[in-house]
């Protein structure tokens, strides 16, 4: 019996390599689906999710509000900023007021590090999207004022003698006492509910897989880790692969309300939205 193709679209980094090593060496027994992953960098997964492309693809939470209609949320593969998420990043030091006056480099406007940078800022921001993994290096030949970052970049801007302006998940938490919801994975509604409950389930048991054979799959995250040592490539997984990531959880769920419905107040997305999360056996 020929098995149906899911494709599943996600970034080639290490937390996101190490969640879906069970599914893409064959860990798992995958029933009637045969997974391919297509890697790409998150903005470009946001854009090809707004054209419904892909059958299952990591997104971030801001996109998602714009993806509704034709996808659900499935409740693992979340990347959740427990008290630390994206940051803004300088050669020097200013204070939040002068943000709007500040020419920034971001990842993609919509990205959650957008949104949520948006909704610290005092006024709209000044910035230019740059691809993600060039940021760091641009900020410091003093192409730009100040970076948004986001990936391993939040554990090696030092290095490049960058100073901290914010972490935009401490200063969540301490705005609403939530963690901020960065990305997670939809599927496509048109699969139908028998279909999405499956997925989800396996997608569960990867990331699990994972979390239970951690060396074994964060030798294969390795190659993702761009020039990282193992132990921070370890660090990094840890903080986006996690307890977070097997379910949201009704905090997790909570707090993907309050950012939408914030980036809703603030007029910087259209609403009212609907989420809609797949359930599954948690098998």
């Amino acid at each position: 019996m020929e098995k149906k193709r899911i494709r599943v679209g996600h970034s080639p980094d290490p937390d996101d390599a190490f969640m879906f090593y069970a599914l893409t060496f064959g860990r798992l027994d995958t029933g009637p689906y045969e997974f391919v992953h297509q890697l790409e960098d998150i903005e470009t997964l946001n854009r090809r999710a707004l054209e419904g492309e892909l059958e299952v693809s990591a997104v971030s939470i801001h996109a998602y509000a714009k993806l509704t209609d034709r996808y659900a949320l499935l409740p693992t593969g979340s990347s959740m900023g427990d008290q630390y998420g994206p940051m803004i990043v300088a050669r020097e030091n200013f204070s939040r007021e002068e943000l709007p006056h500040r020419h920034l480099a971001v990842p993609g406007t919509l990205t959650t590090a957008f949104l949520s940078a948006s909704l610290y800022s005092p006024g709209p921001l000044r910035y230019t999207v740059v691809p993600f993994d060039e940021i760091l290096h641009r900020v410091e030949a003093g192409e730009f004022d100040a970076g948004l970052i986001i990936h391993e970049g939040q554990l090696t801007f030092a290095q490049q003698g960058l100073s901290l302006h914010v972490d935009l998940g401490v200063w969540w938490q301490e705005e609403t006492g939530l963690p901020l919801p960065l990305g997670g994975n939809v599927i496509r509604k048109d699969l139908g509910p028998k279909a999405m409950s499956e997925i989800s389930r396996m997608i569960r048991q990867s990331i699990r897989y994972a979390l239970e054979h951690r060396d074994e799959a964060l030798d294969y995250a390795l190659k993702y880790a761009r020039d990282m040592e193992r132990d921070l490539a370890g660090r990094f997984v840890d903080m986006y692969v996690n307890h977070w990531t097997l379910d949201y959880g009704q905090r997790g769920r909570d707090a993907i309300r309050m950012l939408l419905d914030r980036g809703v107040q603030a007029n910087i997305i259209p609403g009212p939205i609907q989420i809609e999360f797949v359930e599954d056996d948690q098998s």
